[in-house]
């Protein structure tokens, strides 16, 4: 029977680079204070062992847990999931925070917490006490629920708030939700459009104000009404029944403007029903940018999110405050951008 290969552990590290375990502990977990060249010595001593660093070992020798947990909303979430709607959400906050983590020695999981549970408060010291993360990363609209955010707080533990720029406990970070609408909403009055319609999102998540203020603002510079506004609730069928709303108006929208892929892709569909055809009867685009828009007919422009950028610096900003770094001024803002596709054209 083949004997099995001796694990390398940090103190063969530490021999083969000269230095203290100590210092090892502190090159890996990226603390500052340590000498350019001993943290090239350190890290030529790994590479040449192949040392990779036990996350068990690294909670047996300090306080730390080396584990960061994203906190997502339990209802929205599976709800996706199980009707495979193609929302890559939480895909894009994975790819960034798990990224991070792993060069940080760090690893990420995701929790799911339903916002609106009685419970709420006993299901996240459940899963607190079961995993006692180091920091914590809270999506929408766990952002900005002060029961959460005051419970970490309470906890003494890092955490992140993905979507939100309140002030308060915890680092903010948001994309630049007005300045998306107005990318929007520019670029369709660009193509000459002057009757611009908006489905804007659910009141619990205070990204959909932003987005609302935002097509307000481009309409307003333009001296366009911004009478045309409907409320959806992130949903496909509150998307189609706004979009209803929208062209069942007096005076119907010759664009619009959906506050996420699901809306816009019902409103899609009820321009088919209608015998509309996107664009030569209306222009229509999206947030999000999931992979499914980019395969409808026509395939739909959308505003990119930067999840993956902002979960990426999420991590970045809890990891830094365990380490003893400055903190950056907040709130944090990543710009968004604008996917041009074939929904959108010249008005007729």
């Amino acid at each position: 029977m083949a004997r099995r290969r001796q694990a390398v552990t940090i103190k063969h590290v530490a021999a083969d680079a000269g230095v203290s375990l100590q210092t090892v502990s502190r090159v890996i977990n990226k603390e500052p204070g340590v000498r350019p060249e001993m943290v090239t010595r350190v890290q030529e001593a790994i590479d040449r062992l192949g040392y990779v660093p036990s996350i068990a070992a690294q909670r047996m020798g300090g306080s730390r847990s080396y584990l960061i947990v994203a906190l997502n909303d339990r209802e929205r979430t599976l709800a996706d999931w199980r009707a495979r709607q193609g929302v890559d959400w939480v895909d894009q906050m994975l790819l960034g925070g798990m990224l991070t983590c792993a060069t940080y020695g760090y690893r990420m999981i995701v929790e799911l917490v339903d916002t609106h549970s009685d419970h709420i408060a006993r299901e996240l010291m459940g899963a607190i006490a079961a995993l006692q993360p180091d920091g914590v990363i809270l999506t929408p609209p766990h952002s900005e629920h002060p029961l959460i955010i005051d419970l970490l707080e309470a906890q003494r533990i890092s955490f992140a708030r993905i979507g939100s720029r309140r002030a308060g406990a915890g680092f903010a970070l948001s994309m630049d939700e007005e300045r998306a609408a107005q990318l929007a909403t520019e670029h369709l009055i660009a193509l000459g459009h002057d009757r611009i319609g908006f489905i804007g999102g659910p009141d619990d998540y205070t990204l959909s104000g932003w987005r609302i203020d935002g097509w307000r603002a481009a309409m307003a510079a333009a001296g366009l009404p911004d009478t045309l506004l409907a409320r959806g609730d992130f949903g496909y069928a509150s998307g189609r029944d706004a979009a209803a709303t929208l062209l069942d108006a007096a005076d119907p929208p010759t664009a619009i403007i959906a506050s996420n892929d699901q809306m816009s892709l019902a409103t899609l569909e009820l321009c088919r029903e209608r015998g509309m055809v996107v664009p030569r009867d209306v222009s229509l685009i999206s947030f999000d940018n999931t992979p499914i828009v980019r395969f409808t007919h026509p395939p739909l422009t959308a505003i990119d999110q930067p999840i993956a950028d902002l979960a990426a610096r999420a991590v970045e900003l809890i990891i830094g405050e365990l380490a003893g770094r400055d903190a950056p001024e907040q709130p944090i803002i990543v710009p968004a951008k604008l996917e041009l596709r074939q929904s959108t054209a010249p008005r007729r």
